[in-house]
Order: structure tokens, then sequence, then C-alpha cells
């Protein structure tokens, strides 16, 4: 089956329109092949690089599939990093936008009480680290009896991180009716075995690596000694005068000397490692997707979760010590057709590393000679000139999306017996405006946030501010974020 466009796949206008403004207009491979499949509600084993488009793959079916009216959640998402399922939960939301359909995030790292309140609401999927979805799981502030569909991503990766066994504890909670879809750039045999034993005669469909034997990632290796290789760098960054270039380092220290050291060399830079606050690592992301910087030094822990179609360069400053590592960082570039560079710097005392990386990614990384001083020479004017030059900001996906949505505030929630229906009521009822423009309504204990579609919420906002709910007058405004 090949569609060509997603308007083939009976898809409601909601889901559709959602994805126009999105920017989807042709399904890639993996989505062509996994969406008609899982619109049937069969079990999925699929092999896929990262990069792929997989997210829409399971997002576009979950969105579909799921009933609104039910408040419980249909749809768990496993993700095996923190970054990974804040960018999932984004995604889903963003294609579920118009039919209201409500995504929660449950990771370590913030407090359970804030994620045990988002729970309580609607929620039609739920997409969380294994670790805190087994806390969730255990501690009975996650609904499992409506759970329909789940959703393994990057499953490879979870057997590496040592996350199997939270997975294997999930799936037992789970009910045995359910669909499941499995995602993993490799299959090992824990991964197959972990198949066979919870899914039901699935489907398996491989997608042929893109972006790692391609013409679309060029790869590059220079062998250098250990305290060359800060200098290597700025050579190579002046010559290759990247747009946009993740440096990927082994430890949280290399991270912040090279970071600080390229920050004092002027260059526009940022860090991201495992050692620093969650909401600091968020914000680097965000800054880094908009275009706010060049240079992003990372660990590994950022080489997931990372959605971005235009990073023209990966830079190994440290050679991963894991096979599988060096797929993952090379994957941040050339995405969605693009072509991108992944340079690889080598020690002496690496060679073992390399070619166990070698025997996995199935060719030899061409070797290169360092830029000598005269090539850095006639590159600097131009690198020097880009540097003076703020990175073209690039827009959100979901910009487009959202730029006819409004979220409201309203100060009243729970506590005052206010539900959704009251709501929808009384803002239907409003001259121009039908259910179809008001989307995803959260209710807290005190305090209620509104979505209003279409272009639709300062019309809305206007009247409200002299309008009751369930004999209430609210106050009401623009809510902050």
């Amino acid at each position: 089956m090949s569609q060509s466009n997603f308007q083939e796949y009976e898809l409601s206008e909601d889901i559709l329109k959602a994805l126009q403004q999105l920017g989807y207009t042709q399904p890639t491979e993996v989505q062509q092949k996994v969406i008609p499949v899982a619109l049937e509600r069969q079990d999925l084993v699929v092999k896929s690089q990262t990069g792929s488009g997989k997210t829409a793959a399971f997002g576009i079916p979950l969105c579909e599939l799921v009933d609104w009216n039910e408040n419980k959640p249909q749809a768990l998402v496993l993700t095996p990093t923190r970054e990974l399922a804040a960018q999932v939960k984004e995604d889903i939301t963003n294609i579920g936008r118009f039919k209201r359909i409500k995504a929660t995030a449950v990771y370590g790292k913030q407090p359970y009480a804030k994620q045990t309140l988002e729970l309580k609401q609607k929620s039609h999927v739920v997409v969380g680290t294994p670790g805190r979805v087994l806390d969730h799981i255990q501690r009975g502030t996650l609904a499992l009896d409506k759970i329909e569909f789940l959703i393994i991503d990057e499953a490879d990766e979870m057997l590496n991180m040592g996350f199997i066994e939270q997975v294997e504890n999930i799936i037992k909670a789970l009910p045995k009716d359910r669909t499941t879809l499995l995602f993993s750039a490799t299959l090992p045999q824990d991964i197959e075995r972990l198949c066979h034993r919870h899914m039901r005669q699935p489907e398996h469909i491989e997608i042929q690596a893109t972006g790692l034997t391609t013409a679309t990632i060029e790869h590059a290796l220079y062998e250098v000694k250990d305290a060359d290789k800060f200098t290597l760098l700025q050579d190579i960054t002046v010559v290759e005068n990247p747009d946009s270039c993740i440096i990927f380092c082994r430890t949280q220290d290399n991270v912040n000397m090279v970071s600080e050291r390229l920050t004092a060399n002027d260059y526009t830079c940022a860090k991201i490692h495992g050692g620093m606050l969650q909401e600091d690592r968020f914000a680097v992301m965000e800054d880094f997707k908009r275009g706010q910087f060049r240079y992003l030094v990372a660990t590994d822990v950022a080489a997931r979760g990372i959605d971005i179609d235009n990073i023209t360069h990966v830079i190994n400053y440290d050679l991963p010590l894991e096979k599988e590592s060096y797929v993952h960082r090379t994957g941040r570039t050339g995405r969605a057709g693009k072509s991108g560079l992944a340079i690889t710097f080598v020690t002496p005392f690496e060679d073992k590393f390399l070619r166990e990386i070698q025997d996995y990614i199935g060719f030899a990384i061409p070797h290169k000679e360092a830029p000598d001083a005269v090539e850095v020479d006639r590159a600097r004017e131009a690198f020097e000139g880009k540097m003076g030059i703020r990175a073209e900001r690039k827009p959100a996906k979901s910009e487009q999306l959202n730029k006819e949505i409004m979220k409201l505030y309203f100060n009243g929630g729970k506590k005052k017996k206010l539900r959704a229906v009251d709501f929808v009521g009384t803002i239907a009822r409003i001259e121009g405006v039908t259910a179809e423009d008001i989307g995803i309504i959260t209710i807290q204990d005190n305090v209620t946030y509104v979505e209003i579609l279409n272009g639709k919420g300062p019309h809305v906002l206007k009247v409200m501010k002299d309008t009751t709910v369930k004999g209430k007058l609210l106050k009401v405004h623009k809510a902050l974020k």
C-alpha cells in the first residue's frame, strides 16, 4: 500500500486539518506501511531508524481511534528518555488538536503531585518513561482498565538503558485485550523475545535504514590526540562553517569544558546533559529548535527527542563507546531528506571501539586529514561573517496550527463544582461559536483552561467577561502559556 497523501487513509476531517496545518504533505515510508495496519488494530513490530517519521506513524492512528468521550487513558506510549516523552506528547497533542485529544506526559525529576493532578483529568493518551509509569501504576494514580493501545518506542534504547524489566512489569499490568506496536532501530534477541511473549501474531515491518548508509549523511573520521581535540574542533568548524551543529561528548565534564571554551571564543553555543535541571534541559532544547544558537554541546541524553529537520553537522568530539550510540547520534543530521555531515574524532587508543562501530554500521568510515593552516585561514572570513549573523529563526512545527488557537484562563474549577460540559454549553451558546470551536479543556481544583480554536478566542474572551458559567461569573483572561 503506497498512499501519496493522507486523505487516502479515510482519516477524520479533524485529523486531516491538523496534519495540513502541521505541514504533513506526503506520508513517509514508515507512515505508509504502519498507518493502515495500525488503523485495523493489528499488533506491529517495526524496525525503523530514528528520523523516519515514526512518531506520526503511531500518533495518527492513536488520535483517529481513541474515543474523545472516554475520560480514562486509552493509549500508553513508553519512551526511553524524558526529552522523547515530552516530544511525543507534543506531537500527539498537535495531531489531535482539533479532535481535542488530551495527551499527558509523566517522567522522572518532576513532582508526582503535578502529574497525579493531570492524570485525574480527562487524558486520552499517556506518554512516559518506564520508571515513572510503573510508579504511577503501583501508586494507583494511572488508570489502566481502559487501555486499548500500547506503544513501545525506541525499544532497543530501553534495553540499553536497563528498562526492559520495568517494561515487562508494565505490560503485565495492562489489559490483555489491546493493540501493541513496538518500534526499534534494531531488534536484538531480548526485544524479539519481548515481542514473542506479549504480542499477538504481530505483523513485521522493516524500513531500510535511511541516513546511515545512504547519500543523505556523509561520514568522516579524524585521528587526533586527546590534547589536540579542541584545536581540531575549532579548525573544522571554521572550514565547515555549519548552520546548526550538535557536538557530542561522553561525559558531563567534557560537555561543560567544550561549551565554556566555545563560548569564550564567541561561538553561539549552549549545553545539555543529565546533570542539569529538567526545566533547563527543556529550555535549551526549545531554544536550539528555534535557532537561538548554532552549536549544542551534549551527552547522549540529547540524542533522543531532538526532532529537528535541519541540523547540518554532528561532531563526535568523543567516540561513543557503545556502537548503537553512533547511529543515534549521527541520526540527528540528514533528516527529512536533507543532507548532513557526521564527523568523528578518534584517539590512537580507541581502535577497538571504532572497529565495533564499523562492523555494526557495515562500512568503514572514511579517514580525512585535519585541515591545514592555509585552509583554515582561507575559510575564516566566511566563518566570522556568519558568526556575526544571528541564526535564522526556525518556526515550530505547531506554529501555523496554534496561530488560530487562544487558551483562556478561568478562576474556577472542581471546587466550584464546574465540569467541562458547563464550559462547552456556555461557550457554544455565544453567537458565531459552536462546540467545534472549543479545544482541550483542563479543569483543576481552582482554575480551568479552555482552548478556543479557529481564531475565535478574542471574541469568546470579550463575551465571557460578562457571562456566567453555571451561574458563576468567573474572572477570565488569556492564559500566560
